[in-house]
């Protein structure tokens, strides 16, 4: 049995995975080690399934497209005493096939199960599919 959990996020405000790799190599989104990190009010109560060999699974437009592998959970205060959790992420951002995913708040536990495949090597450097498109593709089972 594995004893993996993965996290789903929808990545707010980005329009692209491109985009996503932008934000996460600004200063804002890296810790005093240099890695990118998603700061959530809540911790995860599966954390040992997260840890290990989890991923973030990233909602970009509406659709699933890339994954990073979480390093570890650090406790986050920005000042004003309240608990929080940092997810400390991989740098890289690996490509999924896409899969649609409807609006959701917070994040959500994912079986790996129910997981996209990874692309392939040639595949991931393709040029991305507008959203509405890859959409319709992932819905008539297509892509």
């Amino acid at each position: 049995m594995d004893n993996t959990t993965h996290i789903l996020k929808l990545s707010v405000g980005t329009e692209s995975v491109d985009g996503l790799s932008a934000w996460q190599a600004s200063a804002r989104a890296r810790g005093p080690d240099g890695l990118p990190r998603h700061v959530t009010r809540m911790w995860p109560k599966r954390e040992a399934e997260i840890l290990n060999g989890g991923s973030i699974y990233w909602v970009v437009k509406g659709l699933i497209q890339c994954r990073q592998r979480i390093l570890r959970l650090d406790e986050y205060d920005s000042g004003d005493g309240i608990r929080r959790c940092a997810i400390v992420l991989d740098p890289t951002l690996i490509r999924t096939s896409p899969a649609q995913k409807r609006p959701f708040q917070g994040w959500r536990y994912l079986a790996p199960a129910d997981a996209p495949v990874d692309l392939s090597g040639s595949r991931a450097s393709e040029d991305t599919l507008p959203p509405e498109l890859a959409g319709a593709l992932a819905d008539i089972g297509v892509l």
